[in-house]
């Protein structure tokens, strides 16, 4: 168990009974979706919730990454008046950020907060109470190893919100940091959280994993709200296992659409991946029942449907006959199914797993496979039983 010093929560929890109606499905802000009359007329007063009021002392949450969902969650916790720092890679970036208070290049016309500081210096991350990762899988390592020295020892508590699988270790983004940053406590961010719909403040569930129970329960009162609703478990590989995976399937939910092959086909697809996620997931150490939650089943249904994904959105033009180079040359963002399937393939590999579909993607990206063969050959092996 990773633990350093506790985060200055202390949380009270009143049960309250509404009478007015709910008001969680009603005047979503910038939302532009309209609700059915059914949800806004929402009555409580055949029930009741809990509302968790929580008295933080929290100074400062850095958020190392100002991609599409670190910009996306220091809007989310900085309209609440909480002091952010963002910290971007690029300095060209960061100053327009600056100069504009958007993210152009990946959220436009969303203002940032004014408690939300950017920065392309992490000396102004390194006193923060939380670090927040939201950098790409293949340059988490690299950052954190920057951050390392100047960290200091039991400080900061560290969430990662990396979806990812280290290449040729194996690693998660969280024993990543662990083997850096022993001294701190490690949680994990996951869930089928698509930023350009967090930003919509739609409501959102998501999960927080971390060994600590007392961590995970801190982190959901400081974090959550009744738009971003947050689940805590100690189940840390399985959320991210889960979390990891999926965008390998999605890669081939998109290159389905690619190729216009229709929902039965997508409907099979998916339930597969689900299961070929669960087999594999399993054989590194998750728990079957965690993926049958937010973190897995939700997730993978998120990012396989979604127009908003962005490895569906690769294999959609690889269905189409666009070339990967042609596909991320294009891309600002960063598909993380592409290295994932990479290194998924290699697990199943060592682990002796059944994983076509891996394969299959995993052929697509690096073989130079045809989605049109790839589809094939997977309509080509035997018949069998059912097995999830």
């Amino acid at each position: 168990m990773f633990r350093s010093r506790p985060l200055r929560l202390q949380l009270d929890v009143r049960k309250t009974y509404q009478r007015n109606g709910d008001v969680l499905f009603l005047s979503l802000p910038g939302c532009g979706c309209g609700l059915s009359s059914s949800l806004q007329s929402l009555s409580s007063g055949a029930r009741h919730r809990a509302t968790v009021q929580a008295k933080v002392n929290i100074d400062k949450t850095a958020i190392i990454g100002a991609g599409s969902w670190g910009t996306a969650l220091a809007w989310l916790w900085g309209r609440a008046g909480r002091q952010i720092s963002l910290w971007g890679n690029s300095a060209g970036r960061v100053k327009r950020m600056r100069k504009t208070r958007e993210n152009s290049d990946y959220l436009p016309k969303l203002k940032l907060p004014d408690s939300v500081t950017v920065t392309h210096e992490l000396r102004d991350c390194v006193d923060a109470d939380l670090l927040v990762f939201v950098t790409p899988s293949t340059v988490l390592r690299t950052i954190a190893m920057r951050l390392k020295g100047a960290l200091g020892k039991g400080q900061a508590v560290l969430l990662s919100c990396t979806k990812g699988i280290e290449h040729g270790t194996g690693m998660r983004m969280s024993e990543i940091l662990g083997k850096i940053f022993p001294d701190h406590t490690v949680a994990v961010l996951s869930g089928p959280n698509l930023a350009a719909e967090v930003v919509r403040n739609v409501p959102t569930a998501t999960v927080i994993a971390c060994r600590d129970p007392e961590c995970a329960a801190d982190l959901q009162g400081f974090l959550g709200s009744s738009r971003f609703r947050i689940y805590t478990t100690e189940d840390v590989t399985s959320v991210e296992l889960g979390g990891a995976l999926k965008n390998v399937f999605a890669i081939a939910a998109g290159a389905s659409d690619g190729l216009g092959l229709g929902d039965n086909t997508k409907a099979a697809l998916v339930t597969r991946s689900l299961a070929e996620l669960i087999r594999l997931g399993s054989a590194m150490g998750g728990n079957f029942r965690t993926f049958y939650g937010l973190s897995g089943v939700g997730d993978l249904i998120a990012t396989c449907f979604s127009r908003h994904s962005r490895n569906r959105r690769v294999g959609e033009h690889l269905g189409r006959g666009q070339t990967l180079q042609q596909i991320t040359s294009a891309m600002q963002m960063v598909a993380e199914g592409i290295p994932t399937a990479k290194s998924a393939f290699q697990c199943a590999r060592k682990l002796n797993i059944d994983t076509p579909i891996t394969d299959e993607v995993y052929a697509l990206l690096y073989e130079g496979k045809t989605p049109v063969q790839a589809m094939q050959d997977l309509l080509e092996r035997d018949q069998k039983a059912e097995q999830v």
